[in-house]
């Protein structure tokens, strides 16, 4: 088996390691299944021993890992068939309770529409990009990012009429 250079590959884990993280715990909801799939994806990039062309290209690799790893977990028996009390993640770590309720909001969504919102909004990925690092059409990337909007701000605008 061909593993990729130790230094290479620190190099890249130390880079990405937090943005596979964010990208596991948006399509998953739970840390520690978003702790999993970092470490499968690092071990798997450990072992796949691919000379990237740039940076970017390793970047692009490692989300990918990581959302097929995510999609295995949500497909998993154990997932489907046991209740877990899923924990959300705290939403201490926003600077006002507005983006608290946002972070919520977006969470409650489901998962092909948190993803396309996180990959466009936080990682800055075109519709073209993410189309290809979900493996759909741009125009199923457009509807998807236009739906979730659209779910947000009906739900925005029910909060405003409830006050």
């Amino acid at each position: 088996m061909v593993y990729l250079d130790r230094e290479r590959f620190l190099q890249l884990a130390a880079k990405y390691k937090d943005t596979v993280f964010r990208v596991a715990l948006n399509a998953l909801g739970s840390t520690h299944d978003a702790d999993d799939v970092v470490q499968d994806t690092l071990i798997k990039l450990y072992r796949c021993g691919k000379s990237f062309e740039s940076d970017e290209h390793a970047r692009n690799w490692m989300i990918r890992v990581a959302l097929n790893l995510s999609k295995n977990v949500l497909r998993s028996p154990w997932r489907r068939r046991i209740p877990l009390d899923e924990e959300s993640p705290a939403p201490d770590c926003f600077s006002s309770p507005e983006e608290s309720e946002l972070f919520a909001e977006v969470m409650a969504l489901s998962e092909r529409y948190r993803t396309v919102l996180y990959l466009f909004y936080y990682e800055e990925y075109s519709v073209r990009e993410i189309a290809g690092l979900l493996g759909v059409s741009e125009t199923a990337v457009t509807s998807r990012l236009s739906r979730a909007r659209q779910m947000l701000r009906s739900k925005r605008t029910e909060e405003f009429k409830d006050e």
